[in-house]
């Protein structure tokens, strides 16, 4: 973590004289699109991750609906990140084949079909509603697959180096705005219209954000309000803006032998094993804490919901602090290794603090501790400006997918393991001590295996040109 001066950074041009326009007329001042895709991003994964909470929010209601016991449930929270591991891999494929925009109008308008349908499963009784929840959501999990490495890919085109962190962080906090804007109005759904409602309501919103990503994302080159001053900023930045291009179609990579490069890196493995154990945080957020709060707390839903929200508006003020933090190290001259780390490590460290929820009665302050920790799990989570920061640019979307296949596997395992921890000991103590020691292994993976923090370039996996 050793800092070092960094190259200086390219002045915002948006207070400066700008350059003729790409499309003939002039400009003084350079135009603000990559702020409207960033905002775009940003809408999507709230969504996303609203779609992922719905289960979690509902979970009480479909246990007693289903008469489905703890392990049980840790199954159905556990579904979705088994496709979605899966899926992560191909999603990235075609990312990089098809492009972000087309690619990623798929994911969203899929996800949130099969979201709907979940809706549809209080209809149906027994073993057959428990194998119906199960299908749909790892139909769900594979359709969310293309988005996050998607949002890096677009980052990657839109940002420049220093405006990467910031820019990542943004996107990445939505996880937390999706848990403070949707889970009080989804803990109000359920405890009105019933747990099937806010899977209706969350489908259709879904399908209704698909129509308008297509009307709203394009490369950097294509978009109708970018200039040539902020284009110009774009590139001397360090921002792939040929990323969706056709001319970057001429090189192909061999995806399994990018997939052996990309695992042989020791950073790249580093960063992975750190995200696996910052997933695991994510998912007992995203899955068990509503349960936590009824089981353990002795809440009801309608309480549950609300109070989820209390760590999540943490959450959120603690993306945007981590990434607005790492990319003012950066413009201040320190190195990209250390300003990606600090956050990182400092973010962990107050992550641990969950812990301390086993030693407390008072609700109070335990809502207080988890703020604190889900504060610091949003300042550490600056993987994916890593990635966008690490990722060869033939294969960006390939880079995100393998990074999400090792981070998310965490929602394949937590969910599970927690289930059978409260069932074999009646207490969330446990469980609380296993998700905190992981943020221990994320401070051990950054500053012993990842050592500095470059672009990766591919030197063994590249095909031959195709043709023009």
């Amino acid at each position: 973590m050793a800092n070092a001066p960094a190259s200086p950074s390219v002045k915002d041009p948006a207070v400066n004289a700008g350059a003729a326009n790409t499309r003939g007329d002039t400009a003084a001042i350079a135009s603000r699109a990559r702020w409207g895709i960033l905002a775009m991003l940003f809408l999507a994964t709230t969504i996303n991750y609203a779609d992922r909470a719905t289960i979690s929010i509902a979970g009480p209601d479909i246990a007693k609906a289903l008469g489905l016991s703890p392990v049980e449930m840790g199954y159905i929270f556990s579904a979705f990140a088994w496709s979605y591991v899966l899926a992560q891999i191909p999603g990235g494929w075609l990312l990089d084949k098809f492009g972000s925009r087309l690619t990623y109008f798929c994911s969203i308008f899929l996800w949130s079909t099969f979201t709907l349908l979940q809706g549809f499963v209080g209809f149906v009784t027994g073993g057959a509603a428990f194998i119906l929840l199960i299908a749909l959501r790892l139909l769900v999990g594979a359709a969310e697959a293309p988005a996050f490495p998607g949002n890096s890919r677009i980052t990657s085109a839109w940002f420049p180096t220093h405006e990467r962190g910031l820019a990542a962080s943004i996107f990445n906090a939505a996880q937390y705005f999706a848990t403070v804007a949707f889970a009080p109005l989804m803990g109000w759904i359920v405890h009105s219209y019933g747990w099937q409602s806010i899977f209706f309501f969350m489908g259709a919103l879904g399908i209704f954000l698909a129509l308008v990503w297509l009307k709203t994302i394009y490369s950097p080159k294509e978009h109708p309000r970018i200039n040539a001053a902020e284009l110009r900023y774009l590139e001397e930045g360090g921002a792939l803006v040929d990323l969706d291009r056709s001319q970057q179609k001429n090189k192909c990579v061999n995806t399994l032998a990018c997939i052996k490069e990309l695992l042989s890196s020791r950073m790249l493995l580093g960063v992975y094993i750190g995200q696996y154990c910052i997933n695991s945080l994510t998912y007992f957020f995203l899955t068990w804490f509503p349960i936590y709060l009824v089981q353990e707390r002795g809440m009801t839903i309608l309480q549950a919901g609300f109070v989820a929200s209390l760590p999540a508006i943490a959450g959120f003020l603690g993306g945007i602090t981590g990434g607005w933090l790492s990319d003012r190290l950066t413009k201040k001259g320190y190195s990209l290794t250390f300003a990606r780390k600090l956050p990182i490590v400092v973010g962990m460290l107050m992550s641990t603090t969950m812990i301390a929820c086993n030693y407390v009665e008072t609700d109070t302050l335990v809502i207080a501790i988890m703020s604190l920790a889900y504060f610091g799990k949003g300042v550490g989570a600056l993987g994916w400006a890593v990635v966008a920061d690490t990722s060869p640019k033939e294969a960006g979307g390939l880079s995100g997918g393998l990074f999400n296949t090792f981070g998310n596997t965490a929602g394949i395992v937590t969910p599970i393991v927690i289930g059978y921890i409260v069932q074999s000991t009646g207490s969330f103590a446990g469980a609380l001590a296993y998700v905190g020691a992981h943020a221990l292994v994320a401070i051990v993976s950054y500053l012993c295996v990842v050592g500095e923090i470059k672009r990766i370039t591919l030197t063994k996996s590249l095909c031959t040109p195709l043709a023009t």
